[in-house]
């Protein structure tokens, strides 16, 4: 398949796919089922059940998901200071019609406790008629670390998001469980972190979600294990398309585990979904995961939560978005 390789061919797609942009939006917003705000253990979330959008073509369908947009996904246009997070929700609305939004905490690292501006930010997601789903939290220490004193430092650090997350009306955090030694004593404290934070944000209805990110929790195996040791209610995954390298090397991923094993292993304790895309080809198709395939697994679990729109490739990021966006509501439509 030959892989989109300039502007020309690129406009060109994008053209002919706004053409149908206004029946497969519809399709996109359909589903009258969302996310509370306490999401269980095993694939089981509880729900609540809104008015369906009424749209004039016969080509929507309702889709078994809703979909939502991680804020990585604009990482390049926010670290380039050309968009802020608290401008996040209204480009999310406004230019991709998406009224759900996953947070990144690198862009707001230093308001976890602001009120101020997460009274705004929280505002003006409701005048938006935005709904915050999650909130994803790096740097704030290793939770699988085998070192006693810094994986509670870590779980501590992790308090404050759990708080913003349940003033903001998330359902979850989404946590890395990493950390240095063997499997087996990365899992052990792993469990030991998941479990205290786990119980703290139980008390706010929050939930605790762990993403393969890296390292061992890039196993599906390993990770899924984690979880049923864990096995608390609010703890679960956020299954990552794109994230299974467990080791890297100089020219790439070394070692890399089967994404569609993983995603299978990882759906019984999801509380969320990651659509990680980086290439396309001329079909709008996605060059490293079969969308089809992939998220027929996630149907098999009984999912009916939020996908959220990770773009991380090398088209402009606006591009990428509206890409990810077609083919999760072209495969949605063929599979719901």
């Amino acid at each position: 398949m030959k892989i989109i390789d300039n502007e020309k061919k690129r406009r060109i797609f994008l053209q002919n796919l706004g053409k149908s942009t206004a029946a497969l939006t519809l399709a996109g917003g359909a589903s009258s089922i969302i996310w509370g705000c306490s999401p269980k253990q095993g694939g089981e979330q509880e729900i609540a059940t809104g008015e369906e959008e009424k749209g004039e073509s016969n080509l929507a369908k309702e889709l078994f998901f809703d979909i939502s947009i991680a804020e990585w996904s604009l990482h390049k246009t926010l670290f380039a200071n050309k968009l802020t997070n608290m401008e996040f929700p209204a480009k999310a609305k406004n230019e991709f019609s998406i009224s759900a939004v996953e947070y990144v905490n690198q862009f707001f690292k230093d308001k976890a406790k602001d009120m101020e501006y997460l009274k705004e930010l929280k505002q003006r997601t409701i005048d938006l008629d935005v709904k915050n789903v999650l909130i994803m939290i790096d740097g704030e220490g290793n939770l699988g670390s085998t070192d006693a004193a810094e994986r509670n430092n870590a779980v501590e650090n992790h308090y404050k998001w759990v708080e913003a997350a349940k003033f903001l009306g998330c359902h979850s955090i989404r946590v890395n469980a990493a950390g240095k030694g063997t499997a087996e004593e990365v899992s052990g404290a792993a469990v030991e972190a998941l479990g205290k934070l786990s119980t703290f944000a139980k008390e706010l209805d929050i939930g605790v979600i762990v993403e393969n990110h890296g390292g061992y929790s890039s196993d599906g195996t390993w990770l899924a294990n984690v979880m049923k040791q864990v096995n608390l209610p609010n703890s679960g995954t956020l299954p990552d398309f794109g994230n299974f390298c467990i080791e890297r090397g100089d020219d790439g991923c070394a070692n890399e585990y089967d994404r569609y094993k993983g995603v299978d292993e990882l759906m019984p304790f999801a509380k969320g979904v990651s659509a990680k895309a980086m290439g396309f080809d001329e079909q709008g198709n996605c060059t490293e995961t079969d969308f089809t395939k992939i998220m027929k697994i996630v149907k098999s679990h009984g999912y009916k939560g939020y996908v959220g729109i990770e773009y991380s490739g090398s088209v402009p990021e606006d591009e990428g978005i509206i890409l990810t966006k077609k083919l999760l509501e072209k495969v949605g439509a063929e599979i719901s």
